[in-house]
C-alpha cells in the first residue's frame, strides 16, 4: 500500500472509530433519557431531544431501538462526570464522561493520564481555566457570511471558523450562552443550515490558550488520543493552542 493509499486508510479507520464513538454516545443518551422519563417521546422531552440528536447524526434505526429496549428493561444507570488533568508543558486538560460505573470510568481515565506522563489534578484545579458555552458546529459549505447572519439572528454570542491542521476551514464554530444553546441550535436548522452534531453540545471553552514546544505539543497529542480512546469519554477539552 503506497503512502497516499496508507494515508486514506488512516483517515477512513479514524472516521470510523469517531462515528462509531458518537452512535455509542448518542445511545447512551438516549438509554438515560429513558431511564429517566420512560419510552414515550411525546411525554418525555429529554427523549426527543436524544432521538433528534440521533437522526441529525443518521444514527442507524436498529441501535435507536436496541438502546429504547434496553434501557426500558435494564436497571442500568448513567452518570455523567468529569475528570481533571494536567499536560506537557503546564497545559490542563478536562474529560467528560457519560458512564453506567463511576468506578470504572475514573480507573480508565486516570491509567490513561498516567501512561501518557499526564497528572490527575484535583477537582476545580484546571476547571476554572474554562468557560462553559454552548457550540453550534455549521458546515463549511454554508459560507462564513450566511453563517454570521444567521448565528447573530439566532441570538449567538460569537461565531469563529474552524480549521484543520492544514489551515483550511472545515466549518464555523457558533458560540452561545449555555441556556441559549436549544433555541440557536433550533433556529440555525429552521434557517437551513447544516449542522454537524457529532461537534456541536454544550462544551468548556478555554480562556487563555498555551503555547507549547514541539516536544511538549505531540506528548499533549498522545495524551489526547489515548483519553478519547476510553469507552465513556465523550469529550476532552484543553488549554494547548491549537488543539482545539
Amino acid at each position: 500500500m503506497g503512502r497516499r493509499s496508507a494515508k486514506i486508510a488512516t483517515r477512513k479507520g479514524k472516521a470510523d472509530a469517531q462515528k462509531a464513538k458518537l452512535y455509542g454516545k448518542i445511545g447512551k443518551q438516549i438509554a438515560q433519557a429513558v431511564r429517566q422519563g420512560g419510552p414515550d417521546q411525546v411525554a418525555n422531552a429529554r427523549l426527543r431531544e436524544a432521538l433528534a440528536a440521533a437522526k441529525m447524526a443518521q444514527v442507524p434505526t436498529d441501535i435507536i431501538e436496541r438502546n429504547i429496549k434496553r434501557a426500558s428493561e435494564s436497571k442500568a444507570d448513567y452518570a455523567e462526570v468529569t475528570y481533571e488533568a494536567y499536560g506537557h508543558g503546564g497545559t490542563g486538560f478536562v474529560i467528560e464522561c457519560l458512564t453506567d460505573n463511576v468506578n470504572r470510568s475514573a480507573s480508565d481515565v486516570k491509567a490513561a493520564i498516567t501512561k501518557a506522563g499526564g497528572k490527575v489534578a484535583d477537582p476545580g484545579s484546571v476547571l476554572f481555566n474554562f468557560q462553559r458555552q454552548g457550540l453550534v458546529m455549521v458546515d463549511a459549505a454554508e459560507g462564513e457570511d450566511k453563517v454570521f447572519e444567521a448565528a447573530m439572528d439566532a441570538g449567538a454570542s460569537d461565531m469563529q471558523p474552524a480549521t484543520d491542521d492544514d489551515g483550511n476551514v472545515v466549518g464555523f464554530k457558533v458560540l452561545t450562552a449555555v441556556e441559549d444553546y436549544g433555541a440557536v441550535s433550533s433556529s440555525l436548522a429552521e434557517q437551513g443550515l447544516k449542522i454537524q452534531p457529532e461537534a456541536s453540545g454544550l462544551v468548556y471553552v478555554p480562556m487563555v490558550q498555551q503555547e507549547v514546544d514541539d516536544d511538549a505539543f505531540e506528548a499533549n497529542e498522545a495524551l489526547l488520543e489515548r483519553l478519547l480512546a476510553v469507552d465513556d469519554v465523550d469529550a476532552v477539552y484543553t488549554t494547548v493552542a491549537g488543539m482545539d
